[in-house]
Formats: structure tokens, sequence, C-alpha cells
């Protein structure tokens, strides 16, 4: 009878996880916090100004300009839907949102270093997480049920490029990110989070601002050159991390092989035949000199797609929120399968 009862506990609890995958809590068992750290891809509300707080910016989710630097959602929604959580509330809004899912710490425009704008960058970031636990809002027993999402998608490089940075000097630069990036990784897990969850580079070369000199017609190989090499010493930088830890506390997300699959499947699902018609963004500025969602004089300077939904950019650096899904799509295993060993590995 014994054995019997343990057999069939056994096979409800297959049948609970393999419907827990699209669901809420059992591919992550445990984890009801998430942290954000980074840029415009997980920003949810911390920029005070500007585009995000501007139309068209919004107009899919949640109908209105909201911070998101999207017409809709943004990468970091998507992990706290597949946590089975709400969205961390940004850092600027702490005083009078709810704050038990965790908070997001990210600026757009930023990077691992100062960039072009005042923003804090991603060790200011983590600097406002500390204050926050020196304040007592989360205990380590909370740390010890969360998740920190970290996101440099190249603003680092941006910003060298623009201030004069030679393509001689690239390579060196990116070895200096990416160990910036690994000392913040680290800092992150000494400060308590069970699981540290880094984002690699996007193909670079395939975003609108890159692809428009050639009409959207192809992607630019050199800003994919970068983005490789950033991408090879961040692996290696995290199975160091790994091998250190002595545990699987931090995770790479391949969002370049994302991009480029999500990219692929985008095509094949619109019927489109030409790669211009995939990269070419749904906002779009009617001269070089002005932005998605500029104004001047009471006078839209942009143009916007018919049907945002079905387009895959939807500015020269952002994907819509269809876009998003269909990297989160892509990724959906990788994020799930280290979470899914943890959870097997408590029996």
């Amino acid at each position: 009878m014994g054995n019997q009862l343990h057999l069939t506990y056994f096979f409800l609890l297959l049948s609970v996880i393999a419907t827990g995958s699209a669901g809420r809590a059992y591919a992550h068992p445990g984890f009801n916090k998430l942290f954000v750290f980074g840029d415009s891809y997980v920003d949810t509300g911390n920029w005070e100004t500007g585009s995000p707080w501007n139309e068209p910016y919004g107009i899919t989710y949640p109908g209105k300009p909201a911070g998101h630097f999207s017409d809709g959602r943004v990468f970091s929604e998507f992990i706290a839907a597949w946590m089975g959580i709400k969205p961390p509330t940004p850092y600027k809004f702490r005083g009078g949102r709810p704050t038990e899912h965790g908070m997001n710490f990210a600026y757009g425009g930023t990077g691992v270093f100062d960039t072009l704008n005042s923003k804090p960058n991603m060790t200011a970031q983590i600097g406002l997480f500390e204050q926050v636990l020196e304040e007592k809002l989360y205990t380590q027993d909370d740390l010890k049920d969360s998740i920190a999402l970290v996101s440099a998608s190249g603003n680092d490089y941006n910003a060298y490029i623009s201030k004069g940075g030679s393509l001689l000097g690239m390579p060196g630069f990116v070895i200096s990110v990416v160990n910036q990036l690994r000392s913040n990784l680290q800092r992150l897990h000494n400060l308590g989070v069970k699981k540290v969850v880094v984002m690699g580079i996007q193909p670079l070369g395939c975003l609108p601002q890159f692809t428009m000199p050639d009409s959207y017609e192809k992607c630019n190989d050199t800003a994919n050159l970068a983005a490789t090499f950033h991408n090879i010493l961040l692996t290696a930088a995290v199975e160091e991390l790994k091998l250190e830890s002595g545990q699987s506390a931090f995770v790479r997300l391949d969002m370049y092989d994302a991009f480029m699959s999500a990219i692929k499947k985008h095509e094949d699902e619109t019927g489109t035949s030409e790669l211009q018609d995939t990269l070419r963004p749904c906002c779009t500025a009617i001269t070089s000199e002005y932005f998605c969602g500029d104004v001047r004089n009471g006078e839209k300077k942009y143009n916007v797609c018919t049907d945002p939904k079905s387009a895959f950019f939807w500015d020269s650096f952002h994907p819509t929120q269809a876009g998003w899904h269909e990297i989160y799509s892509v990724l959906r295993s990788s994020i799930e399968n280290p979470f899914r060993r943890e959870f097997w590995g408590s029996f």
C-alpha cells in the first residue's frame, strides 16, 4: 500500500510539472521576487521624461505612454509573467507602489559604465539596491527566493563610438566592459540573490539604427562582430563564476541567437520574403534629425505603422511587444532548464 501511494504521488508530480510549463510556478519553484538591473530593454518606468513617456510609446499596452521603451511590454515583464508574479515596481515609484514582487533598478540608455546620459550606470544601480537592503525592505530570506535579471544591451559601445573611440581600441574596451559586468554579477550574488540571470548582447548590426543606411535590407557585419566578441567573453565569464561559486547560481541568456531565430520566425509567420520588412521599425522619424515620439511646435516628426503587433522592431533600437514575445518564446526553454534541474535536485 505504501509503495502504491508513493507511485501515485510520483505520477501526480509528473503531471503537475508537465502542466506547470504553461502555468505559473513549477519550472521556477520558490522564486517570487525579481530584481532588475540594466537599460531600456528591461526598464519599466525609471526614466523620468522623454520618449517612453510620450506618444506613441505604450500604444499597444497599456494603451498610453508608461515609461516603457516599446509599444508595450518589455523583456523583464515577460520574465515576471513566467515567474507568475507582477512586474516589479520601478525604483522611482518605490514609495507609492507595492514592492513585494521585487524592484526594477534599470534606467534606459545606461550601461555597465557611464554612457551619454547622467542616469545611474549598472554599478550605481546595484548601489541603490544595497541601500534598499540596508533599509530592511527585503530580508536575506527574501533574497534566497529571488532572481536578478541583468541587461547590458550595448549602450557602452554606442557611447564609446560617439565619444571618438576607435575600432582598433574596441576589443580592449569590450574586455573592460565584460570584466566589469562579471564583477557586477558576482556582487549581486554576494549580496544574497539566489539566481543571477544575465542577458547576452543581441545582434547589434541588425538593429534598425545600423540597418537604416542600407534601407533596412541587411545587417551590419562589423557591429555584429563586436556583439559576438562580447558574447564569447561573457560566456567564459559566466562559466568561471559557476565554477567559483560551486553552484548553478548564474545563467546566461543567448540574446544573439534568440533575436536571429525570432527574426526568422517573424519572417515565416508574416509571410515576408524580404529581410527589409522585418528590420524596418514600426515607428520612424520623418528625417534623421528626429526620432520616434518627437514633437516640435506641436507637430509630430514621426510616423507609426498601421499594425504594431505585426512589426518586429518598434523604433531604432527596441523590439515591439510582439517582437519581445517572439524572443522570449525562443528563450523559454533555456530560461526554464536551470530552474527545472534545481527543482529535481531538491527531491
